[in-house]
């Protein structure tokens, strides 16, 4: 297939180079998130890369470099997933093949860059079959692919450094520095904005009429349908209209790819009627939207020991059909945008004495963590790259300081004044400290800290700051103020925040579920105001204890969508 190589500058393009190869570190991820309905990866990443004062291998000539791609899997294995070409007599190459990488938030992507002299002997075969141990060293670098997306030219220059010889030796060799720059793959970008609507929908009701949402489907090869994408639920609607869904055309493949479309009847229980579907591609739903006609639902009829659809009277009207340019969760990145964790911990008495082992609290000596440190340390490892201070406001709940009342909100460092620790080991430190010095009580209340976050995030607000605020709240238990906890979440769904909720321990969860408005319907207060957005995640951490997914991974998956969800309905764009 020709020679591996590029000219000096690298500029030209590799005569033995191959396409860009997609790194495939968070299967497990996107298989959990697809169980749940959630479409895991946020984009499609393409990294290019340069080097600067390279070191000097060869006698008579300049270095020949190579650059290899690893991945830090999450159980420590180092797995190589890309080579450039190669770049002649060069020390300071640019080279021409792209890596390009599906990006995860909730997932710390750890990246290894590795770049090589390829001896002479060796240029004239194919890049893929070199021998790395018989090229020499140039130096080595790593960081994590959210360093470098959260940089506001989304480029990030590493130093290369050797690994020394001399045991001795404690100092790295400095050897030239490598920069890796982001670009977002443009497709990801476009987006189809669709107002949807359905007339003559048969009742599912004895006593009233039925209640639809539509949840829309991506077909893959294997015939699995995937939801990407579902609307709000309308009480008593037999001709509903739902607000606008976009759908990114990354997201569901192609314009041309299948999607099917289906209307549920809403229960209160989870278990929701088909009413109909109808199972079209974007480009077909762009036609009807042109066509003014609409499309008859049908619905799979056993008819003896076969499938057949039933053709139904009820039609599915596409009101709005637009494709636009939607800015990315990156774009508010790059743009300065920036995520800021806040966490409160649940010290109520159900949890245990914190001196004995079977506690929730428990220090293990060991070092082994117990529940509520390893939700704080999983969760604070991904978030701390998009928080520029790493100053985390850090709070209690549930317990009696020292010759005090119970409080359902205090700081958690002791402070009277100054809620904020440095980094996830001053909330780790802090959390210790805490279990030292105050005394289990209770009972589980959530309104108070929320309420707290929210004026934080008010604040935030009112002064243009560009920050979108994430509480974690872990709990043992059911909370009690749930109407209190319903009325602050309401209130909050209009400010930058969102809410992660963890339950530990073996209690019975199934209250939880209402904060969560996966299931369909949104919070409602003691008023009647309905949330305006979905600002809660919730997920029990025995769901995910011992699994290919951590909790980390459960929490973070909708917050992305919940931050552009913001960001769009007020229609807040990226300084970029």
């Amino acid at each position: 297939m020709g020679n591996c190589c590029s000219d000096v500058g690298g500029r030209m393009a590799a005569v033995g180079g191959t396409a860009a190869i997609t790194g495939n570190q968070s299967d497990a991820v996107d298989m959990y998130l697809k169980s749940r309905g959630i479409h895991g990866i946020l984009s499609q990443i393409e990294l290019s890369f340069s080097a600067t004062n390279l070191r000097d291998r060869d006698v008579f000539s300049k270095s020949d470099p190579m650059l290899v791609v690893y991945i830090k899997e999450r159980d420590g294995a180092v797995i190589e997933v890309f080579r450039t070409e190669v770049v002649l007599n060069s020390l300071n190459p640019t080279w021409i093949k792209k890596y390009t990488i599906a990006y995860h938030f909730e997932v710390v992507q750890t990246l290894l860059f590795h770049v090589f002299d390829v001896d002479t002997q060796f240029l004239n075969i194919e890049v893929k079959m070199l021998k790395l141990e018989e090229q020499q060293s140039l130096g080595e670098a790593s960081c994590a692919l959210s360093e470098i997306v959260t940089k506001p030219n989304r480029s990030l220059t590493l130093d290369l450094v050797r690994r020394v010889e001399s045991v001795s030796s404690t100092h790295s060799q400095h050897h030239g520095k490598l920069t890796v720059h982001a670009e977002e793959c443009f497709s990801s970008r476009t987006t189809a904005e669709m107002m949807l609507s359905c007339l003559d929908l048969e009742s599912k009701d004895l006593f009233s009429k039925c209640d639809p949402f539509l949840v829309i489907s991506k077909l893959v090869e294997s015939g699995i349908s995937i939801p990407v994408c579902k609307t709000e639920v309308l009480k008593n609607d037999h001709n509903p209209t739902w607000k606008p869904v976009f759908l990114n055309i990354q997201q569901v493949g192609s314009k041309d790819s299948p999607l099917v479309i289906e209307c549920f009847n809403f229960n209160s229980n989870g278990k929701h009627d088909l009413i109909g579907k109808v199972q079209k591609s974007l480009a077909d739903l762009q036609k009807i939207h042109s066509g003014r006609e609409g499309e008859n639902l049908f619905l799979p009829t056993l008819v003896g020991h076969d499938c057949e659809n039933k053709i139904l009277k009820s039609k599915l009207f596409v009101e709005k059909f637009s494709e636009t340019i939607q800015h990315t969760f990156l774009d508010y990145l790059a743009g300065g945008f920036e995520l800021n964790f806040m966490v409160a911990i649940d010290f109520t008495a159900s949890n245990g004495n914190p001196r004995l082992p079977d506690s929730l609290h428990y220090i293990d000596p060991s070092g082994r963590q117990n529940a509520y440190q390893k939700a704080i340390y999983e969760l604070g490892e991904v978030l701390q790259f998009y928080d520029t201070d790493k100053c985390f406001p850090a709070w209690g709940f549930g317990a009696r300081p020292i010759d005090g009342p119970v409080s359902h909100c205090f700081n958690l460092n002791g402070s009277n004044n100054y809620c904020k620790v440095e980094g996830i080991r001053g909330i780790m430190m802090a959390y210790t400290s805490a279990l030292l010095n105050v005394s289990l009580a209770g009972p589980t209340l959530f309104g108070h800290v929320i309420n707290k976050a929210a004026l934080i995030a008010s604040q935030s607000l009112a002064d243009e700051a560009q920050k979108y605020f994430v509480l974690l709240i872990i709990t043992d238990g059911v909370v009690t103020d749930l109407q209190e906890t319903k009325d602050a979440l309401v209130k909050a769904s209009d400010l930058p925040l969102s809410i992660l909720i963890v339950g530990v321990g073996g209690a019975d969860f199934k209250e939880m579920e209402i904060l969560d408005a996966d299931k369909g319907e949104r919070l409602e207060s003691s008023t009647g105001r309905v949330a305006s957005r979905d600002i809660v995640q919730f997920v029990p951490f025995r769901d995910v204890q011992g699994g290919e997914v951590s909790i980390v991974q459960a929490l973070l998956a909708e917050l992305p969508t919940q931050f552009l969800t913001y960001m769009r309905s007020r229609d807040i764009k990226p300084r970029i």
